[in-house]
């Protein structure tokens, strides 16, 4: 729901704070106070529309904050999940989910805007996305969710319990597409799969005639190294062995010197035994280096130039990188190929019989498709019929009794499509093989039209309210906003308008803006809109109003506040509690 509203420099508003509740918020007061102009504030948070000017005369931006509560109603938890993922996918959520999700919308004085989510820059058209889940403007507004036919399913399938239905259903269509795209990879034409034969048997001899083994690009780069540097390795090898053997009887080598060093300490340990480890390390020490001159000897009678082998390094080497260049970069990758390759030949050889279990799959599926499809299908035309007589009934209450409803479902021929009851072939989607879309003939002798093509404000307001009221549970946007929604309607319409409304908001928070006392008392919080002049400058005050401002602004709205029109206005109050109170038992 939205908890709050601040609006900075707004046309006439200069600062408002505004505090809602969870059910009926109406707004009343005198035409041009700038009622309209709180639900202009609404939708540019939402994403709508702005331009200059928008901005108060004077200031360089205009801004709007909206705090929309997720712990309010919690049950009706779809448009939060469905913000969640909105949120997830643009990575604009805290580590952990929140209860709070604040839109802001700042216009400046030169047009441009830019909207925040949570304190993060985000672009308008993400704005509107998620504002489209979170409040419906029920006037002359874009944000009217049920004048997009898209919508128009979804609501039938809540109202109709499908959810289910629908699972299992797009369950079994993501295998079916699943197997068409495994035989669309596999209906290649001929030609085109003896190019990809040709192609992935060379690649796999050439792989395979290169007999590799993992890892030995390394080993023959070690190989290399060492044969491209046989006279360097001689040269430091003369240079250790010089000093550790000595080249002379007058330079002694590191081994003698150690052997003169052990048979001192053994002199020493007898003299004093507590030295008998310092003579094992000098013993350990020459033991050690004795096995580092064995070892350096060893390698140098296997050092020799061979060009030839050098050369056959080479030619290996060239052959390795060749071989990664084209296949992957490395010598396992090259390996992994040529596995992936053999693989795919083997579907490509194997692929008549492939295809014919794969259309054999296509066709089983397809037959459960169907007949989960036929059962939508079914279950939408009974709950389409509800509908529409619920709907003509509320548009009766609401004096629009020669209206006429209907929830219209077609379907289309497709030779490739689900089979119907009637053994038709129909193109399907996600939602089955149906198009959902409510039609309206506000007046007799008039067509069905869509409803987007109603052109009154107050007959699209007050339609909106009979779907609203039948769709109650269907429709997961938390906020409803009306506007215009009195337009030509006498008290005792006002009085089930009213009352409808008061339904609608038992399960959606509700924000209306109404000049018929009858409708305005049904409230659950009451704003008064009026103008007050400041220092020569004309500003929007809104001011929520205690049980006895109510009763003074109804009867203000009755034609003034005479004791008869307050008394009017008490007993009119005092009735809708008593309404209410019968309508919630």
């Amino acid at each position: 729901m939205l908890k709050e509203l601040a609006i900075r420099d707004f046309a006439i508003i200069d600062h408002l704070d505004l505090t809602f509740s969870a059910g009926f918020n109406v707004f009343s007061g005198e035409t041009g106070a700038g009622k309209s102009i709180i639900l202009d504030a609404v939708s540019a948070v939402i994403g709508g529309k702005t331009d200059a000017s928008f901005v108060r005369e004077g200031a360089a931006r205009a801004s709007v904050e909206a705090v929309f509560d997720f712990g309010e109603r919690s049950e009706r938890s779809e448009h939060r999940t469905v913000i969640q993922a909105i949120l997830e996918r643009e990575d604009l959520l805290d580590d952990e989910p929140q209860d709070v999700l604040v839109l802001t919308r700042e216009i400046r004085s030169t047009g441009r805007s830019s909207c925040r989510m949570n304190g993060h820059n985000v672009s308008a058209a993400l704005l509107q996305e998620v504002g489209a889940w979170l409040v419906d403007i029920h006037g002359q507004s874009e944000h009217l969710s049920l004048l997009n036919p898209k919508s128009h399913i979804h609501l039938l399938d809540r109202f109709a319990g499908n959810q289910e239905l629908l699972k299992n259903y797009r369950e079994a269509l993501k295998n079916l597409q699943a197997v068409i795209r495994q035989l669309k990879s596999l209906h290649v034409d001929e030609e085109e799969k003896l190019r990809q034969k040709d192609m992935l048997t060379f690649q796999i001899s050439e792989i395979d005639s290169a007999r590799l083994t993992d890892g030995e690009d390394e080993t023959l780069r070690q190989e290399r190294d060492r044969l491209g540097n046989v006279e360097n390795l001689n040269k430091y090898i003369r240079q250790c062995m010089e000093r550790l053997e000595g080249n002379s009887a007058e330079i002694p080598g590191v081994l003698d010197m150690l052997g003169m060093v052990s048979k001192a300490a053994e002199n020493l340990v007898k003299l004093d035994v507590t030295l008998q480890p310092v003579t094992e390390q000098v013993i350990s020490a020459l033991e050690q280096l004795n096995d580092v001159a064995e070892t350096l000897d060893r390698y140098q009678s296997l050092l020799e130039f061979n060009p030839r082998r050098l050369e056959q390094i080479e030619e290996r080497v060239m052959l390795l990188n060749s071989l990664k260049r084209k296949y992957g970069g490395s010598v396992s990758a090259v390996l992994e190929f040529a596995e992936n390759a053999r693989e795919k030949l083997s579907r490509l050889e194997n692929s008549e019989a492939e295809i014919l279990t794969l259309e054999d799959e296509e066709r089983r599926l397809k037959e459960r498709l169907s007949a989960v499809a036929r059962d939508l299908s079914q279950r939408r035309a009974a709950a389409a019929a509800q509908v529409s007589r619920s709907v003509e009934k509320e548009l009766d209450d609401l004096r629009m009794a020669s209206a006429r409803f209907e929830v219209s479902i077609e379907s289309h021929p497709d030779p490739s499509g689900l089979r119907a009851e009637s053994g038709a072939l129909l193109a399907f989607d996600e939602n089955g093989f149906d198009d959902v879309i409510f039609l309206i003939a506000p007046n007799p002798g008039e067509g069905f039209k869509p409803l987007a093509k109603i052109a009154s404000g107050g007959e699209t307001s007050r339609l909106m309210l009979a779907l609203k009221n039948t769709l109650a549970k269907a429709d997961t946007i938390p906020t409803l906003v009306f506007d215009e929604i009195d337009q030509g309607i006498g008290g005792r319409v006002g009085t089930v308008v009213g009352q409808k409304l008061w339904e609608v908001s038992r399960s959606h928070q509700v924000l209306c803006i109404t000049h018929l006392p009858q409708l305005a008392v049904y409230y659950d919080v009451h704003f008064h809109v009026f103008k007050a002049v400041e220092d020569g400058r004309t500003r929007t005050v809104v001011r929520q109003l205690d049980h006895d401002a109510s009763v003074r602004e109804i009867a203000y709205l009755l034609g003034g506040d005479s004791e008869e029109n307050l008394a009017a206005a008490a007993a009119m109050l005092a009735a809708a509690s008593q309404n209410t109170g019968t309508l919630s038992g």
